[in-house]
């Protein structure tokens, strides 16, 4: 088996040189913004450097998770990215954690009231239904509400093809397993199906897609003589969308979502192989309104989600949530100088938690809806300057209307100047930002850890930076700095008992750092991009935090019809901690640091079939994200996508 995946894989890179189609778009440099002021910006007219992960290289990934993708970026780690497909996934973004990042898809904030985070679980969304990520880091809370302290990320799904009818079908096989276990196994199944299309003023799409990965265990023996059983994973996803263009001025649609997950994982405390299974469900429905009229339009975004949560373990409990968001917001252009946004944001968040009793054998519920609710509704308003001469700034204001912490207002300032030099552009930036996160519910009333009495984080974040663009370069430096107050942590109360809870710390957190990034294309054919993140955190809050990262990666066009990239990852060593089950303390573990290597090619035989692989980690490196657990060691992945 072994010997035939690496011919099969020598065969497809070769036939990648062969072929006929039309020439394919390069990137460009000159982007255009959306997400840190909900206008059309120019790059050199947003106060910010905002990372934009295009439709390309979306389609470089094929195969892979949205959090691999976006693991990429300068500034962010996400732990659980390298590991098995079922690990829960860390957002460790500029030293903050994961209700510290706003997840948003098609401009609506996600989020699951049943975690103890309040945060989105990116395992939901499969990478095939994605057409582009925005993120902006830094505190957003002004446009974005709570929630917004070090991220946000915006991702936006694939629309209707513009022709009457279009089919899209994309197949990956690949290789699932760790360093020790190179037999090179088909074992992981990435299928999907999208129809879609235009018929006069109305627009259609349907999309299907799922994934299944086996042959690696989350957990690992200590020693790596016991081989632990499978862990499995497996994923569907279903979407439907349908829309009407009234007119010119006025456009909508709704759409239906459903996401389903099942992983079987193993006893993280004990580190021992275990049969325990992980069912997460979610519907989401909701629609998107645009009016336009001169100078200005009225959006209107909404999702109305209800997700379900079951945990079969030795200890078993179900949660079911429910969240209803939308977005309102006028955009009004006085002139070429002044940009203005007044909005409404809400969202209503409740959950619903159940466990087994001792020496009972059915649920009974620990959480009540009707105990366990909040709702946030925020008005903000958002102010653009374009002088015209160099100088831009966005600033604004929101009022967090909360219904159990009151009021409290969060605000931005951030000013840019552009200097023009010989044929590139140079922008000096700087910004202030106030964010305001309030505990989730899981952390104010979950039967065993609650604390009702918790009080709302606080933070505020300094940026300074510059950015030097020209037609096929860009260049930026970036310094921040975070100070947070309140900062809501697991505490353990009696050691003996093991009793604990989540208590605000009462003393400040600050963490700091400076992110670097560089991108060159020398021609159409070639192109180059890298970025370091220096990322200082205090030590009680650096866990699984690397204080340097390194991305690196290379896009070559071997003619007009096929494309090798390399990307490249280092990772600095980090802090972990495990319970030892003998001295009953938390013990702290250092995580050595490690480099990966991954290959991807691609060719478009017509304009209607493609064919691509990879190999990951080529170098079979050996690593841990987590203490005791699995991390992908050298893994292949072949694919075909069909395109009518």
């Amino acid at each position: 088996m072994h010997k035939k995946l690496w011919i099969c894989g020598a065969l497809l890179c070769t036939g990648l040189f062969y072929g006929q189609q039309k020439e394919i778009a390069v990137d460009t440099l000159e982007e255009v913004i959306l997400i840190d002021s909900k206008f059309q910006l120019k790059r050199e007219n947003s106060g910010k450097v905002v990372t934009k992960i295009s439709a390309q290289e979306l389609e470089r990934s094929s195969g892979q998770s949205i959090s691999e993708v976006i693991n990429r970026v300068s500034g962010i780690e996400i732990n659980g990215a390298h590991s098995t497909d079922g690990i829960n996934l860390g957002y460790y973004i500029r030293g903050g954690r994961n209700r510290q990042v706003v997840i948003l898809v098609d401009g609506v904030q996600l989020s699951d009231p049943s975690s103890i985070s309040n945060d989105f679980d990116l395992r939901l969304l499969p990478l095939d239904q994605v057409a582009s990520i925005e993120i902006i880091k830094g505190a957003s809370s002004t446009l974005y509400g709570s929630g917004a302290a070090t991220a946000v990320i915006n991702i936006t799904t694939k629309g209707p093809k513009d022709k009457n009818i279009s089919l899209q079908l994309q197949s990956v096989l690949g290789t699932n397993q760790n360093t020790t276990d190179q037999e090179y196994q088909i074992a992981q199944f990435d299928n999907s199906v999208g129809l879609s299309g235009k018929l006069s003023k109305f627009d259609y799409q349907v999309n299907f897609s799922n994934r299944v990965s086996e042959n690696m265990s989350a957990v690992r023996s200590e020693d790596d003589d016991e081989k632990f059983e499978d862990d499995p994973f497996s994923k569907y996803n279903v979407y439907a969308r349908l829309g009407y263009t009234i007119s010119d001025q006025l456009k909508f649609y709704f759409y239906g979502n459903y996401d389903n997950f099942n992983s079987a994982f193993d006893d993280a405390f004990m580190y021992t192989d275990s049969d325990n299974v992980l069912e997460s469900e979610q519907f989401r429905t909701g629609s998107h309104w645009v009016a336009t009229y001169k100078n200005g339009s009225f959006i209107f975004s909404d999702s109305y989600s209800e997700l379900k949560l079951e945990i079969i373990s030795d200890f078993p409990n179900k949660y079911d949530s429910k969240v209803y968001a939308f977005d309102s917001y006028n955009k009004y252009i006085f002139n070429k100088k002044w940009h203005t946004i007044i909005g409404l944001n809400g969202v209503f968040s409740s959950f619903n938690s159940y466990s087994i009793p001792f020496g009972e054998t059915g649920f009974a519920q620990t959480v009540n809806d009707d105990v366990a609710q909040f709702d946030i509704v925020d008005p903000y308003v958002n102010l653009v300057f374009l002088s015209g001469k160099g100088l831009n700034i966005n600033s604004g204001a929101r009022l967090n209307i909360h219904s159990e912490y009151g009021t409290n207002w969060v605000y931005t300032i951030n000013p840019s100047y552009n200097f023009k030099i010989r044929s590139g552009n140079l922008k000096a930036l700087a910004s202030y930002s106030t964010a305001y996160i309030t505990p989730s519910l899981f952390q104010l009333y979950d039967s065993s850890y609650g604390n009702v009495n918790l009080n709302p984080e606080e933070s505020a974040t300094a940026e300074a930076g510059l950015e030097f663009t020209t037609e096929r370069s860009r260049l930026s430096a970036v310094y921040f700095n975070r100070n947070t107050k309140n900062f809501i942590d697991f505490v353990t109360i009696d050691p003996e008992t093991f009793a604990a809870e989540y208590q605000n710390i009462t003393e400040e957190f600050n963490a700091s750092g400076v992110e670097l990034e560089v991108e060159y294309s020398l021609n159409e054919a070639f192109n180059f991009s890298a970025n370091y993140t220096y990322t200082k955190a205090e030590d009680r809050f650096a866990l699984r935090i690397p204080k340097n990262k390194i991305n690196a990666a290379i896009n070559y066009k071997l003619g007009k019809n096929s494309e090798i990239s390399f990307n490249y990852q280092f990772t600095d060593d980090r802090t972990d901690n495990y319970f030892d089950n003998e001295t009953f303390e938390s013990v702290e573990v250092k995580l050595e640091s490690y480099q990966i290597i991954d290959f991807t090619a691609s060719h478009r035989v017509n304009e209607f079939v493609k064919i691509f692989g990879g190999i990951s980690n080529i170098t079979n490196e050996r690593y841990e994200e987590l203490y005791r657990f699995n991390t992908r060691g050298r893994n292949l992945r072949f694919g075909l996508a069909l395109s009518f």
